[in-house]
Order: C-alpha cells, then sequence, then structure tokens
C-alpha cells in the first residue's frame, strides 16, 4: 500500500483539515455566512421599530397605491420574510444564499423606480453579489 501515495508516505489528514479550515475560501465563507444571517435578519427586525430609517421612504408611491394606503403593513411583511431569509441562510446556506441574491436584486429593482436612491440601488446590487457569492462557496464549505 506504500507505493499508492507519492514519495512513499500517507498524507497526514491532520494537516489537510487544518489547511481546509484556514484556507482564505473557508474564511471567506465563514464571513459572508455570518454576515448574511445577521444583517437580514437585524434589517428585518428594524422594520418594526425603524431605528435604523424609516424603511416606508424606499416603496415608489405606485406601491403605497397598489397596497391600498398599507405601506406599513407591507413592511411589516418584508421585515418577517428578511428574518426568516436571515435565519434560512444560517441553517440552509445552498439554498438561502440564492433567495437572497434574488431578493435584493428585486430591492435593486424597486429602488430604481424612485429618484435619488441610485446609490442605495448600487450597494445593494453589490450585497446580491456577496450573497451569491455566499451561494457558490456554500456548496464547498457547507457542512
Amino acid at each position: 500500500m506504500e507505493h499508492i501515495f507519492e514519495g512513499n508516505a500517507a498524507p497526514n489528514l491532520s494537516t489537510d483539515t487544518e489547511a481546509r479550515v484556514t484556507s482564505p475560501g473557508r474564511q471567506a465563507y465563514q464571513i459572508l455566512h455570518l454576515g448574511f444571517t445577521v444583517a437580514p435578519i437585524l434589517a428585518g427586525l428594524d422594520k418594526f421599530f425603524n431605528l435604523l430609517v424609516n424603511w416606508e421612504q424606499y416603496l415608489p408611491p405606485f406601491v403605497n397605491r397598489l397596497t391600498g394606503g398599507h405601506s406599513h403593513e407591507l413592511m411589516l411583511a418584508v421585515g418577517v420574510i428578511e428574518v426568516v431569509a436571515g435565519l434560512g441562510i444560517w441553517f440552509k446556506p445552498k439554498i438561502f444564499a440564492y433567495v437572497v441574491s434574488a431578493w435584493l436584486l428585486l430591492i435593486v429593482i424597486n429602488l430604481l423606480m424612485i429618484p435619488g436612491y441610485f446609490d442605495v440601488a448600487l450597494r445593494d446590487f453589490g450585497l446580491s453579489l456577496g450573497a451569491l457569492a455566499l451561494a457558490r462557496l456554500s456548496h464547498k464549505f457547507d457542512r
């Protein structure tokens, strides 16, 4: 069996495991995994308190008309969706990171319909790319 391994030595499994855990790719995955768990949960919870911002300002006027003037209730529903998405990323990043990436693209489209929020749309586009990167990394590093 010695001849199977190059140099007649068995691979060092502890070194292989250590390299996998400390690899830059693994560390990037961990950073994105934590960030895309915490950020949606915090943003979602804040839809109930408006401590960070008045979230309703990010809705185009026609959306308020479509909801019959119930934009506050719509934002509460959005908050619940975002909390669920953050929890989903924590437990199933291979699925929910794609969901969050798509959700962020919908937010970008929404923001492009409101003059004066193009900078926020650009930021959210970047976040969508980060969520997509997490989704791809999760195929290799998710437990």
